[in-house]
């Protein structure tokens, strides 16, 4: 049976111990509702991916471009 031959010190067993840690899931808030998601994952709440990209049923559904409100013609009085 192996028994260690000196005890290892407080050090040397806490420095070998620092790779022990949990680390943080890198979370960010969704553009569409404010629901804290995992970052680059569609939302759970309203199935938006990037605020640009609802994704159904597997499928990605583009949301068309709004478009500037058309600007009234106006004519000129001929003098």
């Amino acid at each position: 049976m192996a028994v260690p031959q000196r005890r290892i010190s407080k050090t040397r067993k806490r420095m070998r111990r620092t790779h022990f840690k949990l680390t943080a899931v890198g979370l960010v808030t969704c553009p569409k509702c404010g629901a804290m998601i995992k970052s680059h994952h569609v939302c759970p709440k309203c199935g938006y991916y990037d605020g640009k990209v609802q994704v159904l049923d597997g499928k990605l559904v583009k949301e068309e471009p709004k478009k500037a409100p058309a600007k009234k013609a106006t004519k000129k009085a001929d003098k």
